[in-house]
């Protein structure tokens, strides 16, 4: 039987917070403000951390982009291979992607698979001017190219290693924590 054991907390509370406002100054910065910005969340830990850049850019900028929320389930090249009926949730896009500079949020970047489904999901619903990608945790081990723009914190790991993010809206906590797998 396989067990997690808790290695290390990587980000607390705190450490949370001041990663999505660096991420947020970031985006402002490289996108010269926030015309034609508009954030979209991968479920479901994507969302609130698109939520939460969201309100940090409003504090910044003086105004908050709009937030999409965007499920994968139908992308996943692992579809066929779950052994359960996978829950389709709906995606919700405030307004037209055409045209948008679209940063893409997600809470941990590892093999880029499931960016890479959230690209088609993308590019099926219109044609963006540029799509950027938000992470708070990069923990390399990437089997497609695909890099993040925007990182809250890189944890290199070993495969063995998992990376847990939980969020209040989600977890009722803020921490990410690294694990291992025990056999």
């Amino acid at each position: 039987m396989m067990t997690l054991m808790e290695k290390t907390e990587l980000m607390d509370e705190d450490g949370i917070r001041r990663a999505l406002t660096r991420i947020a100054h970031e985006i402002v910065e490289k996108n010269r403000g926030v015309d034609d910005l508009m954030l979209v969340g991968i479920r479901s830990r994507g969302v609130p951390i698109a939520e939460r850049i969201a309100a940090e850019i409003k504090n910044i900028e003086g105004v908050r982009p709009p937030v999409g929320i965007l499920d994968i389930t139908l992308y996943r090249d692992d579809l066929s291979t779950m052994a359960y009926q996978p829950v389709v949730r709906p995606t919700t896009m405030p307004v037209d992607i055409s045209g948008k500079t679209i940063i893409l949020t997600d809470d941990v970047l590892f093999t880029g698979r499931t960016i890479r489904a959230a690209l088609d999901a993308l590019i099926d619903m219109g044609r963006p001017h540029i799509i950027q990608l938000a992470v708070l945790i990069d923990r390399g081990h990437r089997e497609l190219p695909i890099r993040a723009d925007y990182v809250g914190k890189n944890v290199p790991t070993a495969l063995k290693e998992t990376v847990s993010v939980k969020l209040k809206e989600t977890d009722d906590i803020d921490r990410v924590v690294l694990s291992e797998v025990k056999e």
